[in-house]
């Protein structure tokens, strides 16, 4: 085993070392935000409370940002780097980190997911009713009809939460449905004091209120009442609700307008929500520096294993670095991980060329339209300047734009900014061409000029065209809302894709859950583009992301822990993910939307949400915190590492577990390209939810060139054996094994009863240890 302290050693003496040789001037008196871990139970007697201890011991009172005492023990402090590297000197010091930010991961869906009024989880959950969902983000806009609380039952005994008042939010923002309220400012305050300030109270409100909107719409997905004739100024028209109309709604901003989302604020979120009693907690917050931090360096990661180990489920999203692979975030196996794809619903746009050809696109443009008439093309890329093409700020030359509909290339800025740059040069109108990276992926935009946004099949046609003959002409055309679109899902280009990065064994992304052109509730403050510029005003907005897949799957969870209210956060998440779809609407297989091509484990995990399902899986995989224990003993954290995370004293055992093992309802084998081993051995128990006495028969689908056998074949389940354990064989042909394009191959594992099929992906891969 290695050395108890020896990654996290490195890693801080890789930060101070960086720190050391970056910093001008006086290095020792530049002050930073840093989270210390501190072992609570060496706190001597004298003391009254840690917080006079760590006052008395580690740093003065005034520094003091937050105390931690439940999800982690220790406090965040703005300190000089002498003083930071004075603490970690002491004996009761677990771990030090810097303060980082991190970012958001920016109503026809519920029905899409599989439910239904009057029947099935809806019915049997009462929508959700009473169970308390903790959404981590922006804060709320509690005017919002999303929110009302009317025909709702008293607020649940069990809340110990409070509804804190700040700048334009009072009690009375508070009610039956955001029963709870509260904002943490301190890290991002801190962080700011030296840049002219923390909170700019111009654009920022210092309370619960979203002065962003990222965190109403998110809150109002998951959650949201019945709201009649919504739309995002006629776009996606109907009836607005979230997936757990009646469940309660306890708010937390940790973000804050154009300035991230600190790690010490998001863990003292942690700390309040466990000790509030919420059940679920939805956080649409990850990385985005493409690294992920292992987890004891995780603020993340570490807040959610203390809510998980205590009965509360915890939903994250998968990022929106795809289709780039190993892209996906939020990797903690205690975490359920949520990628995005597509509903059946869409907002077409076609671009017309003169020469009468027409190009498929989306868009959510909602002002005047250009009533068919045809403009002069210009794309400014072919000067072979790259701000040009990208349209960013002061790049356009108005006299070559004034009265033309210009092509702009998807990167680097908003893509609703780019209209905004357009609009200024005198453009007409925009078609926003995606690149080779960002492939057929399409998001709707409610842009403030005529646009569409094109794939990069379309956009090299159309400047081909344009190349050949400098005289084109084009138009845009504006379909509206369409419903019934075919396929659905697809898994949406940006969704973050594995392999998992920090250990390969556990399958990342989790499942997938509808994340493109979600209509929900939106902040007053600011129009539908968020742009400064953007003077409208709408109740509702449509937005696109992993953010708005994870809600999804929060609301989901206080679904499923309405009707089950004895299952744990891994029995929650196996009944979602060994349920979910692979098939979309035309009943065919999910197709990647980047590539057009069949998606697999990867990019969709066990799937798409399927709620129609996951109320009766049959069987579930559970995990308890000594599974988790046993797991980090596996990848070899020692036990004053591990103790950063679960706070408690651990002791790993003499003969090291196998990380591959640990109950998850995926298998990934994984060899090493240099090793001859071609065979693994898989542990799995499952516990029965069905009936008592039930048989379930084992039917494989191995990957192609890749033998698996599964021992026993048969399960028999009754009143007293209620778990069972199998073992699953892997084996390859090393000199024949075929990886396909994301270098690995796929198939699944059965157990079937007659009316269940419990379905777990199998991943075979080759890949050193990371």
């Amino acid at each position: 085993m290695a050395s108890t302290l020896s990654p996290l050693l490195l890693l801080q003496l890789l930060f101070f070392t960086l720190s050391l040789t970056q910093t001008s001037a006086d290095p020792d008196q530049t002050v930073k935000t840093y989270i210390i871990r501190v072992d609570s139970s060496s706190k001597p007697s004298v003391f009254q409370s840690h917080y006079h201890w760590y006052t008395a011991e580690f740093s003065d009172p005034t520094t003091i940002l937050h105390v931690y005492d439940t999800v982690f023990h220790g406090f965040s402090a703005v300190l000089t780097q002498s003083q930071a590297a004075s603490t970690l000197q002491h004996p009761s010091v677990l771990a030090a980190f810097e303060d980082r930010p991190r970012h958001l991961h920016t109503t026809r869906s519920p029905q899409f997911i599989g439910l239904r009024n009057q029947r099935g989880l809806w019915s049997e959950s009462d929508y959700g009713s009473d169970v308390i969902i903790g959404v981590f983000d922006t804060g709320i806009w509690p005017e919002r009809r999303s929110f009302s609380d009317r025909n709702l039952g008293p607020v649940p005994k069990r809340w110990r939460g409070t509804c804190q008042t700040g700048a334009y939010f009072s009690l009375r923002n508070c009610n039956r449905k955001i029963i709870g309220a509260r904002f943490f400012s301190k890290g991002h305050e801190a962080a700011g004091s030296g840049f002219g300030g923390g909170i700019n109270e111009t654009i920022e409100f210092k309370s619960p209120r979203d002065a962003d909107g990222h965190g109403t719409h998110t809150a109002s997905t998951a959650a949201g009442r019945y709201a009649y004739r919504a739309s995002m100024e006629g776009y996606a028209a109907g009836i607005a609700k979230g997936v757990a109309p009646k469940a309660r709604l306890a708010v937390y901003k940790v973000c804050w307008k154009n300035a991230g989302c600190f790690d010490s604020d998001i863990l003292a979120a942690f700390d309040a929500a466990v000790n509030d009693g919420v059940d679920v907690i939805s956080i649409s917050i990850g990385g985005s520096d493409g690294i992920s931090s292992p987890y004891y360096l995780d603020p993340i990661a570490i807040g959610a294993y203390g809510a998980v180990s205590r009965g509360i489920f915890v939903s994250s999203s998968a990022g929106n670095d795809g289709p780039n692979g190993m892209s996906v975030t939020n990797l903690a196996p205690w975490l359920t991980t949520v990628g995005a794809g597509t509903i059946d619903r869409n907002f077409p746009a076609d671009v017309i060329l003169s020469n009468g050809r027409n190009l498929s696109g989306v868009s959510l443009y909602a002002g005047k339209p250009l009533f068919d008439k045809m403009y002069p093309l210009i794309y400014p890329g072919k000067s072979g300047v790259l701000a040009a093409s990208l349209c960013l700020e002061n790049s356009l030359n108005p006299k070559s734009i004034r009265g033309k509909i210009v092509i702009c290339d998807r990167g680097s800025s908003p893509r609703v900014a780019k209209g905004l740059v357009v609009k200024k040069a005198g453009g007409i109108g925009m078609i926003l061409a995606n690149g080779a990276s960002t492939g057929e992926g399409l998001v709707g935009d409610a842009h403030l000029i005529p646009a569409c946004a094109v794939g990069s099949t379309e956009g090299d046609q159309i400047k081909a065209y344009l190349a050949s003959s400098p005289t084109v002409r084009a138009t845009i055309k504006f379909r509206g809302t369409v419903v019934g679109t075919k396929p659905a899902p697809v898994v949406a280009s940006f969704s973050g894709r594995g392999p998992n990065g920090l250990n390969p064994e556990i399958l990342k992304p989790d499942l997938i859950a509808p994340g493109v052109n979600i209509l929900a509730a939106w902040t007053e403050t600011v129009g539908p583009t968020g742009l400064d510029s953007d003077s409208r005003k709408t109740e509702f907005n449509i937005l696109s992301g992993t953010s708005m897949a994870c809600p999804h799957v929060s609301g989901a969870a206080a679904l499923l822990k309405s009707a089950h209210p004895d299952w744990s956060p891994a029995a929650i998440r196996s009944a979602m993910m060994t349920t979910a779809s692979l098939v979309d609407n035309s009943l065919n297989q999910m197709i990647d939307e980047s590539s057009k091509k069949r998606a697999n484990p990867y990019d969709y995990g066990a799937g798409n949400l399927n709620l129609d399902l996951a109320m009766d899986p049959g069987l579930v995989y559970d995990l308890t915190n000594n599974d988790y224990v046993s797991f980090l003993c596996a990848i070899e954290y020692g036990p004053k590492t591990i103790q950063v995370i679960t706070r408690s004293r651990v002791n790993c055992p003499m003969t090291k577990p196998l990380p591959e093992n640990l109950n998850y309802p995926s298998i990934v084998a994984s060899f090493p390209k240099e090793s001859k081993v071609s065979s693994q051995m898989f542990f799995r128990i499952v516990t029965n939810v069905g009936e008592a006495k039930a048989v379930y028969e084992v039917r494989v689908e191995p990957p192609k060139g890749v033998k698996v056998k599964v021992k026993p074949e048969k399960l028999v389940f009754s009143e007293t054996v209620r778990r069972l354990g199998y073992y699953v064989n892997v084996t390859v042909d090393r000199n024949n094994l075929k990886l396909d394009d994301s270098g690995a191959r796929f198939g699944s594992l059965y157990w079937v009863d007659g009316k269940h099929e419990v379905r777990s992906p199998i991943v075979v891969t080759q890949m050193d240890p990371l």
